[in-house]
């Protein structure tokens, strides 16, 4: 059976303090005269927490943001564009336990003839169980993990998100958690196959499907980029962030984990200036295939760099999604 690094909830978020705390090696480098000036910006999850700060940044900082979410809208847009000054953002809707709703995204994008210069996925959900989707999948297996194939597949092949020979290329960012350190390896006599679980499994879950995530990142980027980098694909763990994540836990254990979040956890605003940080910064310019945790480089857990489970993972992944077309 597939797990995670954590099955308690609340070890999970006290193993954020160490990281609260730890030096933050890059930090110095984060600037204000980092720009987005005229670059088109995707950022998925955007209507709340981390990905609605980073919506702010980018807007602010010239960038023209598309906030991709289910709900929010288009209030949230409206609010994005009073704090950030700037009238260059727009919401479009997007439910990745919806797979009809990504095509649909992706092809409003094709539409209006947008190309995308980054694309930051940061949409995910933590549920305390198992819940079907209409396609059958298992709602975090889908969000957290296979709606970032299918949405990155289409962005891709119908060059909305462009490969590029020539100039800076466009950026792919999949925000993930350190968390996915020390999970197993993928377990295929699970994958893609709906179960019932309760609450231990469902925090598992989470830090088990950023592993499964990060390997699609690398293996993407190991395609894509064979010669020379046609499109930056980094992974970021921004962090522990107060968000509203756990909105679906039991009472009494939201409002355990919503103290310690208050306590110990960082802002939406103050956990996006790494993301910001890695989007826009020369530092990571014509880079690929590298892992922030917050402000500090390091690498993925060893698992990721598998190329042999890549592969195996890559083509799972892509006839699972055949079956749901």
């Amino acid at each position: 059976m597939a797990e995670g690094r954590f099955t308690n909830p609340v070890v999970a978020s006290l193993a954020g303090i160490r990281d609260f705390f730890a030096r933050q090696e890059l930090e110095s480098r984060f600037s204000e005269r980092d720009r987005a000036d005229g670059l088109n910006i995707l950022i998925t999850g955007a209507n709340s927490g981390l990905g609605f700060a980073l919506a702010v940044e980018m807007a602010s900082r010239g960038g023209r943001v598309i906030m991709a979410g289910r709900s929010k809208i288009p209030e949230a847009g409206e609010r994005v564009k009073k704090l950030s000054g700037s009238q260059s953002v727009e919401m479009r809707y997007l439910d990745l336990s919806r797979i009809e709703t990504i095509h649909q995204l992706v092809d409003s994008l094709v539409k209006d003839g947008i190309k995308l210069d980054i694309c930051i996925l940061n949409a995910a959900v933590a549920l305390p169980g198992s819940r079907k989707t209409a396609s059958g999948q298992d709602e975090m297996f889908l969000v957290n993990y296979l709606s970032s194939v299918i949405l990155t597949q289409g962005l891709i092949a119908k060059s909305v998100l462009p490969l590029r020979d020539q100039g800076e290329p466009s950026k792919l960012i999949f925000i993930s958690s350190d968390s996915h350190q020390g999970a197993t390896y993928i377990d295929y006599e699970e994958f893609g196959r709906y179960f019932e679980y309760g609450v231990s499994k469902g925090i598992s879950n989470y830090s088990y499907f950023k592993l499964v995530s990060n390997t699609y990142a690398t293996e993407l980027s190991r395609r894509i980029n064979k010669g020379s980098v046609q499109l930056g694909i980094n992974v970021i763990c921004p962090g522990p962030v107060h968000s509203n994540i756990v909105k679906e836990a039991p009472w009494l254990l939201r409002m355990t984990l919503k103290g310690i979040f208050w306590i110990i956890f960082k802002s939406p605003a103050k956990a996006a200036r790494p993301v910001v940080y890695m989007a826009l910064s020369d530092d990571y310019r014509g880079t690929t295939n590298q892992y922030l945790h917050m402000f500090n480089p390091k690498k993925m857990d060893p698992k990721v760099y598998d190329e042999a489970e890549g592969k195996k993972l890559w083509e799972r992944s892509i006839e699972l999604i055949g079956t749901l077309a």
